[in-house]
């Protein structure tokens, strides 16, 4: 009785194909059957310059949630981000509009920074031990209150190089610069990570520290390593936000911390269901942009965006998540 109830619920194999697609692409099916309704329903949706923008927009998104991917690989977390981003917009512009250096020079203490506070975080976490939740919330805080002593709180709208602006502002090959950039920062990441053996130690690190320890892989330094990469994608993100807006606003990043981790763990319903992987954070953080571009075309009132983005977000994780466990 038993083995006859086990034949049936033995699904067939064009079922066990299917949920193995949906596995895999499910939240990618998702996303295009959202961009068709929104094609159909949005006026001038469907647009050339609507694409474009939603690839400017989502591309500070995509640097700094693939950074952030990097350590997530290893099991770790990094809630500095904010912080770390938020230093950077204010250090670059506060060093050219209060204290008169170059663009040049300004980015590069502004990605000195973010290499500095990954080397701080990756000290705490992978060499004294210390909690990534909690050291890198403490991080945050700190960083925040350096970015605010940097520039005095203030906010800051003229005075800022025509050069340092044309960074973010200005297009290349018809796309804007923030896209070429983030593209460049996604495809090295996702060879490091798929590539080169840093990156599959990285991996085993993530599946089970102490047996990558006792293996022989150097654990520590490579948590270090991915600490101070998510510093540099996030001083990245600062420059690009401040270049592009030829201004400066306090605590601006804020507004990416946990966009950046739905980013990555929608992502990790992409491809390698379960897996944080590069590709797969790059969809999603595209996924989250299309949405929030396609609510806004349809006019609805801002309680109602928040409302369908998240119902969408949570339908495609699920649909792809419950294919895995049947498949």
């Amino acid at each position: 009785m038993t083995s006859q109830a086990a034949s049936v619920r033995r699904s067939s194999p064009a079922t066990d194909v299917a949920l193995r697609i949906l596995a895999r692409y499910g939240v990618l099916i998702a996303f295009a059957i959202m961009i068709l309704v929104f094609a159909i329903v949005a006026k001038n949706f469907w647009t050339i310059d609507t694409l474009k923008n939603i690839l400017r927009d989502s591309s500070p998104g995509i640097v700094v949630a693939v950074g952030l991917t990097v350590v997530l690989v290893m099991q770790d977390f990094d809630l500095s981000i904010s912080g770390m981003i938020g230093l950077a917009t204010g250090c670059a512009v506060a060093l050219m509009v209060y204290h008169g250096w170059g663009w040049g020079w300004a980015i590069v203490i502004a990605l000195l920074f973010g290499v500095g506070a990954g080397l701080v975080n990756g000290f705490l976490i992978a060499i004294l031990r210390g909690n990534s939740f909690i050291m890198t919330l403490a991080m945050a805080t700190i960083l925040t209150g350096i970015e605010l002593a940097f520039t005095n709180n203030s906010v800051v709208f003229t005075g800022v190089p025509q050069g340092y602006v044309d960074i973010a502002a200005r297009d290349s090959l018809g796309l804007s610069n923030q896209f070429w950039i983030a593209l460049g920062i996604a495809v090295f990441l996702w060879l490091l990570l798929d590539t080169t053996e840093s990156g599959r130690f990285m991996y085993a690190i993530g599946g089970n520290p102490e047996a990558a320890r006792l293996s022989g892989i150097q654990t520590r330094k490579l948590r270090v390593v991915g600490f101070v990469i998510v510093g540099i994608t996030a001083a990245i993100v600062g420059i690009l936000i401040s270049s592009f807006s030829a201004a400066y606003n306090p605590q601006r990043g804020a507004a990416y911390l946990l966009p950046a981790y739905a980013g990555a763990f929608l992502g990790s319903a992409c491809f390698r269901p379960g897996t944080f992987n590069v590709p797969g954070t790059v969809a999603g953080v595209l996924f989250l942009g299309t949405i929030q571009t396609g609510l806004t075309y349809l006019n609805l009132q801002t309680y109602l965006i928040g409302i369908v983005q998240g119902a969408i977000l949570i339908g495609a994780v699920l649909l792809s998540t419950l294919a895995a466990r049947r498949g």
